[in-house]
């Protein structure tokens, strides 16, 4: 953990300075874009950044400190959501300076919004084995091939999009990492429905999509480098927290709300795929079951498991805070996550029986047992496989020898794809 040199700032002179510049400038009255074009020029919207793009130099843990601040003093910060979650930090990170100059203020401001394009049919858990492919045509890469599980995908402006544009070269060698305008005719979005009747995910079809050839995230060739970056941000364990906004009312202040209800009503079951282990207590009282020793122990153990999981992420969040990028931790977090998940569903049935199996007002807790026990499978899935978290620590963390890959330096033309 990295300390603070003498010259840098105090966290207690950034809120003062921070403090009078909002008692000056906040006007709730404002519209949100105009409030949040005002907080960039500032630099308060990403104070972490460099100057040049957006930021104000100041250390990695000021970004939290002055998001919490912004709420606290009763003004708005930047969009939630994946452009400033995801496809942001990875331009800063890889993008050219045009692509920083071009994309980082539309999605700091909320002008555009962002989908990830990473999965395919063929190529969920091994992603480096996608097929979509992105032939370059004079200014523009021509792209053809199809994505799922595309949160969003269905009213995003521009997707982060992995494609192969070398197919002689072995399959992590040969991707690259593209910004694709999303509102063109080459794009045909169709939302999924899911079993627990929710439809949050998209599979979108690309037949002659157009890129514009400056729009390459990093090198051509180089995009799993790229891609990485957006993993490890995808794997936060806090990425889907809501701001609090404050109750009081003005058009800023709405249109927050009113964007922050469009988001999060994507995620509206997010809590029930995690298992709702905040639900045990009131689900067992609530069955007359609470004084059964089976019972408590079970809800004990899982509460536990929670708890180490919730310190885990806090001192994740704190590392961050204090400079280093997302790392290993978010693979422990993942894998933490899905078995809090997996052993919450199990004590929700054991709880409820088979009426667990039973939806409507009438069922457990209203039925939302029930869409616990549909959805918490996703959570081993999403963001990543247990499998691939396991894969990723047992190498990149206790140096254990790596997975034997036959197809590691095979071109990827040569390699029997799947249909």
């Amino acid at each position: 953990m990295t300390q603070e040199s003498p010259a840098g700032p105090e966290p207690e002179q950034v809120v003062a300075d921070l403090t009078d510049w909002v008692r000056r400038h906040w006007n709730p009255a404002m519209t949100l874009r105009d409030w949040r074009k005002l907080l960039l020029a500032s630099g308060w919207a990403v104070p972490s950044w460099p100057e040049r793009w957006h930021g104000r130099g100041l250390p990695a843990w000021a970004d939290e400190l002055v998001g919490n601040e912004l709420l606290r003093l009763g003004a708005v910060g930047i969009p939630v959501g994946s452009g400033t979650w995801l496809a942001a930090p990875t331009i800063l990170a890889h993008g050219s300076d045009d692509l920083r100059d071009r994309l980082l203020a539309p999605i700091l401001t909320g002008e555009q919004t962002w989908c990830q394009l990473f999965s395919e049919p063929g190529a969920g858990s091994d992603l480096a084995g996608l097929s979509t492919s992105a032939v370059r045509d004079g200014d523009s890469w021509v792209i053809n091939g199809q994505k799922v599980w595309n949160t969003s995908a269905h009213h995003a402006d521009m997707g982060m999009l992995l494609a192969r544009t070398d197919w002689s070269a072995p399959k992590h060698q040969g991707i690259t990492y593209f910004a694709l305008p999303m509102r063109q005719p080459g794009v045909e979005v169709r939302q999924l429905r899911q079993m627990n009747f929710h439809a949050s995910f998209n599979e979108v079809f690309l037949t002659d999509a157009r890129i514009p050839a400056d729009n390459v995230i990093g090198e051509v060739g180089q995009g799993w480098k790229a891609a990485l970056t957006t993993l490890a941000y995808e794997r936060r364990f806090s990425a889907l927290r809501r701001p609090a906004y404050s109750l009081t009312h003005g058009r800023a202040l709405d249109e927050a709300r009113a964007e922050a209800d469009d988001h999060f009503a994507t995620y509206s079951w997010y809590p029930q795929r995690a298992g709702r282990p905040d639900l045990v207590i009131e689900h067992a009282q609530a069955a007359g079951v609470s004084n059964d020793p089976v019972i408590r122990q079970a809800i004990a153990r899982l509460i536990t498991m929670q708890r180490v999981a919730t310190w885990t992420a806090e001192r994740a969040r704190v590392a961050r805070a204090m400079g280093a990028r997302p790392g290993a931790e978010g693979s422990i977090g993942k894998l933490a996550a899905s078995n809090v998940a997996r052993e919450s569903a199990q004590v929700h049935s054991m709880i409820a029986g088979a009426a667990a199996l039973l939806t409507g007002p009438d069922s457990a807790l209203g039925g939302v047992i029930a869409e616990v026990l549909m959805s918490v499978p996703g959570q081993s899935i999403a963001g990543g496989t247990d499998e691939i978290q396991k894969n990723i620590l047992a190498e990149k963390v206790l140096g254990l020898p790596a997975e034997v890959r036959v197809d590691r330096d095979v071109p990827f033309s040569q390699i029997k794809h799947r249909g």
